[in-house]
């Protein structure tokens, strides 16, 4: 399914700080709406941290940078407080939004299939319509992929 064009799911979801986040709420700003796998894991730190690192560059282009995985608020809370996060990473437990934008996938494992997040991004506008969707993500390059088609 092609994202581009389409509006963007509207949701509401706790933070690392149970603060709750509508996505509607950021109408008039972009946004970059960020999906991964688990807190703690190596590449998903990386994404992480290379957001935290460059978040004023984001800023700068009037982002909004969200975060969403399947972890729980208090998994967010201790990943949030040992990478010391400026921005919202968004608890969905219950997979209602990685289900809405068809990130939850089946993997091998191991040699077992399971439902694991993709690694996806999207970036939505000031209306909410989605402009871009990143469906390979390497988390070193993301956030210097971003920018760059933001100018």
């Amino acid at each position: 399914m092609s994202w581009e064009g389409k509006t963007a799911p509207d949701f509401t979801l706790q933070d690392q700080e149970s603060k709750e986040h509508t996505l509607s709420d950021y109408q008039g700003q972009k946004v970059l709406l960020y999906f991964y796998p688990r807190d703690a894991t190596p590449g998903c730190t990386t994404e992480a941290q290379q957001f935290r690192d460059r978040l004023d560059e984001l800023k700068s282009q009037g982002v909004q940078v969200l975060g969403v995985s399947r972890d729980t608020v208090k998994s967010h809370e201790k990943f949030a407080l040992k990478e010391s996060l400026n921005f919202p990473i968004l608890a969905d437990p219950e997979e209602v939004v990685v289900n809405q934008y068809e990130v939850l996938k089946q993997k091998n494992m191991y040699g077992k299939q399971v439902m694991s997040v993709n690694r996806e991004s999207f970036l939505i506008d000031e209306k909410g319509v989605i402009v871009r969707h990143y469906g390979k993500v390497k988390p070193a390059e993301h956030v210097q992929e971003i920018l760059d088609d933001l100018t």
